[in-house]
């Protein structure tokens, strides 16, 4: 496949929403769309086969991790990450970029690239532009993603040069890119401030990319801030290029991010939450460590098809949590994910059917979110 041929197609689209397909080697995707993240070639707690019954249909693998271990170059020889890890859909990696600027202390930033120290034993290590594209060329994705700095979302000065700097790296990236079975999406970054968010979304799509990331949010900043963030950048992407926001995964950002235009959506939150007891529903989460669920004969969620709620009680998930069994995180992991797969599909449907506001504002209204439903702490619900 061409790069020429990742073809993103809108089948519907209801003021910013978009329902669309977007083809590539191993697959289509339906978008809107939450791809779980196999940070180390897997989804924590899942065999691929678990995987693809919740319906998960993206996976996101991290380029940092695998080049630390255990190294593009055996995972090419094992016939690249589809093979390695026995995931026959479609698959993304990062670049590393916002693991390595996550070091903080550990790195030192340069025009050319970053040296940093790994974190599993302390060693050196340098990525470029160049070094990122090769790693994850021998890893073999589908989607890769362009090197890039991720700043602070409060820091003007240093966005911008943040900014500059990744507007230098993606051009970098385009150049060193060899392998024509591999979609490279430029990303979008510059915190929270809308004129340089604008410039950088013009920037990137002017690059022509088979698609495009927005990076740099759910780091810090407010739920209002990253939503109008998005709202600015969306404004400008162009319609026939997929738009993924990274990092961001929590139901109620997942439903404002399809009204906003985004595309694809990938988070470690559900399997985190599920190491840590947590479940998520409809209604909100719940912590299954509660002692008010050791009786519960009721599943996770009422009406729920995942294998977890068809075949388990709150009671005997709370049992394994409290006997520390690992079979609580994989129990709680299925559903999650099932989840928002769920939602995502209900949402895709909606927009299908041009009902996506009436959705969203249902499922926003529904939701717990800290002392009340979500959407009252809208600032202006006309805003959906």
């Amino acid at each position: 496949m061409k790069q020429n041929d990742f073809k993103f197609t809108v089948i519907s689209q209801q003021k910013n929403s978009r329902a669309g397909v977007f083809g590539t080697p191993h697959g289509e995707i339906q978008t809107p769309v939450f791809a779980p993240v196999g940070t180390q070639a897997t989804v924590k707690s899942l065999t691929p086969k678990q995987l693809k019954e919740t319906g998960a249909s993206l996976v996101l693998s991290n380029t940092y991790h695998l080049y630390l271990r255990p190294g593009p170059d055996l995972v090419q020889e094992m016939g690249g990450l589809h093979n390695f890890m026995q995931w026959d859909q479609p698959m993304l990696t990062d670049s590393g970029g916002f693991q390595v600027f996550s070091l903080s202390e550990m790195r030192k930033i340069d025009e050319d690239g970053v040296s940093f120290r790994s974190h599993i034993d302390g060693s050196t290590h340098r990525f470029t532009p160049e070094k990122a594209i090769e790693i994850q060329e021998k890893l073999g994705a589908d989607i890769i993603m362009a090197f890039d700095e991720c700043a602070s979302p409060y820091d003007k000065e240093y966005s911008q040069k943040a900014m500059n700097r990744t507007h230098r790296w993606v051009q970098r990236c385009v150049e060193a890119k060899t392998r024509t079975d591999q979609a490279l999406f430029g990303i979008v970054q510059g915190g929270i401030f809308p004129d340089l968010r604008t410039e950088s979304a013009r920037f990137i799509s002017e690059l022509d990319l088979p698609g495009i990331a927005i990076g740099g949010l759910s780091v810090g900043e407010t739920k209002q801030e990253m939503y109008s963030t998005l709202e600015i950048v969306n404004a400008i992407l162009p319609i026939d290029k997929p738009r993924y926001l990274m990092g961001v995964g929590a139901p109620e950002d997942l439903v404002i991010g399809v009204l906003r235009g985004v595309d694809i959506f990938d988070c470690v939150l559900p399997t985190r939450l599920a190491r840590h007891n947590a479940a998520l529903t409809f209604k909100g989460k719940l912590n299954l460590m509660n002692a008010k669920f050791a009786q519960d004969k009721k599943p996770i969620e009422e009406g729920c098809t995942c294998y977890t709620c068809q075949t388990f009680t709150r009671g005997y998930i709370r049992h394994l949590i409290a006997a520390k069994e690992m079979l609580s995180g994989t129990l709680i992991s299925i559903h999650n994910i099932h989840m928002l797969q769920q939602l995502m599909k209900q949402l895709r449907q909606a927009i299908l059917d041009g009902t996506i506001l009436e959705t969203a504002l249902e499922f926003l209204s529904g939701y717990e979110y800290k002392s009340g439903k979500f959407a009252d702490t809208l600032i202006n619900k006309e805003d959906l």
